[in-house]
Parts: structure tokens; C-alpha cells; sequence
């Protein structure tokens, strides 16, 4: 039986919403997912502090932290977890409900990583490894640039990652062009029509 939270917190409907955000009224508080999680120490909201927060309405300096996007998604927290909540599942509704209101930490490349991964994946579907690495590295430049204009020139020591690459490639694991799966056109058909129905990719 789900813990009864008598909130009007639309942040708090929208992740009960989500896949996986089902079992955030049912949460007690006990703190075993903040004692089993290896990362917890870099959070800026531990486990329990953000399912707290989330409950509580303060939503937007929820999904401005850094906590949800430091998920490893070992699924020590869901194991152990005595009410079933699924704390890696409800971290990654947290992770979408940001992505859809624009909010994250610039403390994180996760979801600039995501976003690069989700529209190399949109553009062709499927992944080519130097195009989304193009991509986070382009997005992630721009990102800097907006905040630290500085720190975005540092950037420039990506060109110590030359040598790898080379590597790679003649070796025969990194293609320079990516090829587009059979059925394209209607990957993205499919896409547009769950963006409509409120999906997000």
C-alpha cells in the first residue's frame, strides 16, 4: 500500500507518472538506498534527500542538481529497498522530467551526454561512435561557452585524444561515416508520433 502524500506538487504528479516513478509515494524515509549507493558522496541531494524534495515541491533546485545524473544504475538501492520503490528507475524519471523542463548541472556532462546520444540516434538510428562523439564534444563546447568561456577554450586539449582515435580507426573500431539503419523514415515517424503523445527523446 502506498504512503499517502496529500501534495498538489504537479512535479510530484509528473514523475509519479513516469515509468518507474510509480513507487515515490510509497518511499518511508529509512535511508537504505543513500547507504548502499557507491556514489552518494557526490550527490548534491543524497537518494532519499531528493525523493524528500520531490515530495516536499522543491522541485526546481531538485532537477537543477547534480544528484539524479550521478546514478550508476547498479541497482544496489532497488535490491535493498524494504517498500519496493525502485530508486534507480525513480532517478531516471527524475533524469526526464528535467530533460523536459530544460533543467540541469553544468557539474555533469551526463545530460549533455544523453542529449548527443539521443539525437545521434534520432538522426540515424543507430549509434556511430565518432559522430555522437562530435556531437557531445560540439554541445558540450557551446555549453561552456555560455558559462565559462575560459574553461571552454581548454578544450582545446581534446587534441591529445588524436593518437586513441587513430588508433581505433586503424585497427578497424571507429568508422569515419556512420550508416543509416534500413527503415529510417519510419524510426522517425515513430519518434515524431510519441513527441506528440508527450514522449520525450
Amino acid at each position: 500500500m502506498d504512503t499517502k502524500v496529500q501534495s498538489s506538487n504537479k512535479l510530484l504528479e509528473e514523475i509519479y507518472a513516469m515509468p518507474g516513478g510509480e513507487g515515490i509515494r510509497a518511499c518511508i524515509q529509512c535511508g537504505t538506498c543513500t547507504g548502499s549507493c557507491p556514489t552518494a558522496d557526490k550527490w548534491d541531494f543524497s537518494v532519499r534527500q531528493a525523493i524528500a524534495m520531490a515530495r516536499a515541491g522543491n522541485g526546481e533546485e531538485l532537477l537543477s542538481s547534480n544528484s539524479m545524473w550521478f546514478c550508476l544504475s547498479c541497482y544496489l538501492c532497488t535490491v535493498r529497498c524494504p517498500r519496493d520503490v525502485k530508486p534507480t528507475e525513480l532517478m531516471h524519471a527524475m533524469e526526464c522530467v528535467a530533460a523536459r523542463h530544460g533543467l540541469s548541472t553544468r557539474r555533469s556532462n551526463t545530460p549533455i551526454m544523453y542529449r548527443a546520444f539521443a539525437d545521434a540516434v534520432k538522426n540515424d538510428g543507430r549509434l556511430h561512435e565518432l559522430g555522437f562523439m562530435m556531437l557531445f564534444y560540439r554541445r558540450k563546447f557551446f555549453s561552456l561557452l555560455r558559462t565559462n568561456p575560459f574553461s571552454a577554450f581548454k578544450m582545446v586539449s581534446l587534441v591529445g585524444m588524436a593518437p586513441r582515435g587513430i588508433g581505433l580507426y586503424s585497427h578497424g573500431r571507429l568508422g569515419l561515416r556512420g550508416a543509416k539503419i534500413k527503415g529510417n523514415k519510419e524510426l522517425k515517424a515513430i519518434i515524431r508520433k510519441s513527441e506528440e503523445l508527450g514522449g520525450a527523446l
